[in-house]
Parts: structure tokens; C-alpha cells; sequence
């Protein structure tokens, strides 16, 4: 694990599992991290058939802050006509 400030450290998963206990209590409703963020938009857009279509190539994606949530759109090609096709903004990461 590589902390955020000071020096870059990894310390063992005793002490990161510690860590992230900690910051639950202090933080029982904390932001999602940008990890968490890409792993539900990623499961998300197959969801949607978009991650496995193999007609479409996924040429953008925008994130915004909108306040405490994170607005998210793609924007992909349609391979066979060169049409690029964007989604609906998606804003449901707090």
C-alpha cells in the first residue's frame, strides 16, 4: 500500500487492513476512491452490453465533480460507420 503523503511506503496487510478499519469508524460513509469508482462504472457499462460489443470502441470517458457526486460519460465509435455515440451522463458515485 503506498501512502499519500510523505515518502512512498508499503506497509503489510495487517497494518493496511488496521488502516482501513480505522478510517471506517472515523468515516463510516466515506467518498467512494477513484478505484471504486472505475470498478462500478466498469461493471456498469457491461451491464449496459457495452464492454463486450465488439462493434464499439471506447474512444473517451469525462469525469466531473458535481458537488459531492462524480458525473461520468463515455464516448465510443461505432466501428462499421465511424458514428461516435456518447452515453447518458451517469452521476450515482457519492
Amino acid at each position: 500500500m503506498i501512502r499519500s503523503s510523505g515518502p512512498a511506503t508499503r506497509i503489510g496487510t495487517r497494518s493496511a487492513a488496521t488502516t482501513r478499519r480505522r478510517t471506517r469508524i472515523r468515516s463510516p460513509n466515506p467518498k467512494p476512491t477513484p478505484g471504486d469508482v472505475c470498478k462500478g462504472e466498469a461493471e456498469r457499462l457491461n451491464q449496459l452490453g457495452l464492454g463486450n460489443a465488439p462493434d464499439l470502441e471506447l474512444l473517451e470517458t469525462r469525469v466531473e465533480r458535481v458537488g459531492d457526486e462524480v458525473r461520468l460519460t463515455h464516448l465510443f465509435r461505432h466501428q462499421p460507420t465511424g458514428a461516435r455515440l456518447w452515453t447518458e451522463p451517469f452521476q450515482d458515485y457519492r
